[in-house]
């Protein structure tokens, strides 16, 4: 019992931690920080709420199927069934990780169709922050590092 429920603590530690991770345009990059960025000027055309799939990094897989492996050895009778049912409590429990973390991963976002200064249409999808967009709003896409984010442009 004692080693069930410290797997499924472990599971639940890195689920929490995995989670952490953001793409919110209200949070910057340390690698992103102090970097010049190119700034330009647009309208906003549309918004459409959208969902980011969430990751599938192979913890959650890894982290379930351990688990599982390591609860479902301690259930069988003989050394050849506790190694039986481990490895199909360990599958189910990879199955179920990976289910898990990608479901925890998912993050609400909005596709931005914005039309710049110069006639270019651009969009871009980024995960709900503190501004809320509305179309005909004056904003500014700011680019670092190749990522894009969009905010409403200063006054």
């Amino acid at each position: 019992m004692r080693s069930l429920l410290s797997a499924a603590l472990t599971v639940s530690l890195a689920l929490t931690l995995g989670a952490c991770a953001s793409s919110s345009p209200d949070v910057i990059q340390r690698g992103d920080a102090q970097r010049l960025s190119q700034v330009e000027d647009g309208v906003v055309l549309t918004v459409r709420n959208v969902v980011v799939d969430g990751s599938q990094s192979g913890i959650g897989a890894a982290v379930g199927g351990v688990t599982g492996a390591v609860a479902g050895a301690t259930r069988g009778g003989s050394s050849a069934e506790s190694n039986v049912i481990g490895v199909l409590v360990g599958v189910a429990g990879a199955v179920a990780g990976n289910t898990i973390e990608r479901f925890a991963t998912r993050e609400d976002a909005t596709e931005l169709l914005i039309q710049l200064k110069s006639g270019e249409r651009r969009a871009v999808v980024q995960a709900k922050g503190g501004q809320v967009l509305t179309p005909g709003d004056k904003v500014i896409l700011i680019t670092t590092s190749g990522k894009v984010r969009v905010a409403k442009a200063p006054n």
